[in-house]
């Protein structure tokens, strides 16, 4: 009998809260109207864009490291699957063959050619500033203007044209930490890609994760196709050039070679520079040797220009020269040094996802004709 009272008591004390509760009129934190809640919902996604967009921004840096470090994943996994052609073995063991062979590289680089091209750097500034001067000099005897140049100012407008660079790649140390955090998580990424691949997509809906997979193996083939490619430039530009510096007699020749080499990474831009410091120091050499310079950049460019280029065009992504140079000039002025380098591969990323996307419309757009006929 006590626990039917006691049942009894607590349903006429849930029946008189409910009661009382009916009776209550709204708070003012009570949103009843459905148009009001679905404009708060509105507001609430573009705040949350805004605060994406302003993080993005404060992490532009980091995020840049990254996408550096899945690009040299590609050039890592590239080699692999090319040395998979030639040395049947296990994945793993082809990766760390590729991965001692670039140790091996960048060792002999330091040890061996590190000297010469350290002794030849210390001269270069010299020879390129006097050069510089020369042609101002030259300018104002022709009454071209009164111009007053020095390292400084002209160092200070290159930063200024290609954007500011920040602490964390702007000194000699945190370019090399950079770079050390580039290769070590190109490793990773490049050990076990998939891993990566399935941890993102479980993030996503299942009916996206397909077309995520399909995107991803295309943006993958064309970012080892297009570092192929610039691999393969960059060795016939630096190693071309240091052999024709050398027969002609053009000073500090295996520096040229290797900037040549390095800045081929970046399209458009880096010829125009390595070609304006080779023809530099090949007139401080003399008039003769300043003609073989040109000659000898003219050469080089095109012989990247209309063999390889095209070659690797016709297996990777076709840019356009003009939006790829668009690409450099607003990366680089926004983002520094580090967009300069990414500009070629960021655009061709979103090339790729672009053409997947406009794939996919296509073909939803015929299943619709489809099942309308």
């Amino acid at each position: 009998m006590a626990a039917t009272r006691k049942t009894t008591g607590t349903r006429a004390a849930t029946a008189a809260a409910k009661a009382e509760a009916h009776t209550e009129a709204p708070g003012p934190t009570e949103i009843r109207s459905q148009p009001v809640r679905t404009e708060l919902l509105k507001a609430g996604v573009w705040l949350g864009l805004a605060l994406l967009i302003g993080l993005c921004i404060i992490l532009i840096q980091p995020i840049l490291l990254i996408f550096a470090g899945i690009v040299m994943a590609s050039m890592l996994d590239g080699g692999t699957r090319l040395l998979g052609r030639i040395l049947p073995i296990a994945r793993g063991w082809r990766l760390l063959i590729v991965c001692l062979s670039l140790l091996v590289f960048m060792v002999w680089t330091a040890m061996f050619a590190g000297s010469q091209i350290a002794d030849q750097a210390a001269t270069l500034q010299t020879v390129v500033m006097g050069q510089i001067e020369r042609l101002a000099a030259w300018a104002s005897d022709h009454g071209m203007g009164n111009f007053q140049l020095d390292t400084k100012t002209i160092s200070d407008n290159f930063a200024g044209t290609f954007g500011r660079v920040t602490a964390a790649v702007g000194s000699v140390l945190g370019g090399l930490t950079s770079l050390v955090m580039i290769l070590v998580l190109g490793i990773f990424i490049a050990i076990e890609p998939r891993l990566y691949e399935r941890g993102v997509a479980w993030m996503l809906p299942m009916k996206s994760r397909e077309n995520f997979y399909i995107t991803t193996a295309r943006m993958g083939f064309t970012l080892r196709r297009l570092m192929a490619g610039r691999l393969l430039g960059m060795l016939v530009e630096g190693i071309g050039t240091w052999l024709a510096c050398m027969a002609v007699g053009i000073p500090m020749a295996a520096l040229m070679g290797l900037l040549t080499g390095l800045l081929a990474f970046i399209p458009n831009i880096g010829a125009i520079v390595s070609g304006v410091l080779l023809v530099l120091v090949g007139f401080s050499a003399g008039t003769d040797t300043g003609l073989w310079a040109i000659a000898i950049y003219f050469i080089v460019q095109t012989v990247d220009g209309y063999l390889i280029v095209p070659m690797v065009a016709k297996k990777t992504v076709d840019l356009a020269p003009a939006l790829v140079l668009g690409a450099q000039i607003l990366f680089g002025a926004l983002l520094g040094l580090m967009g300069l380098f990414l500009a070629d591969p960021i655009v061709a990323m979103i090339k790729v996802a672009l053409e997947r996307e406009a794939e996919r419309n296509a073909d939803g757009a015929k299943t619709k004709t489809a099942a309308g006929t």
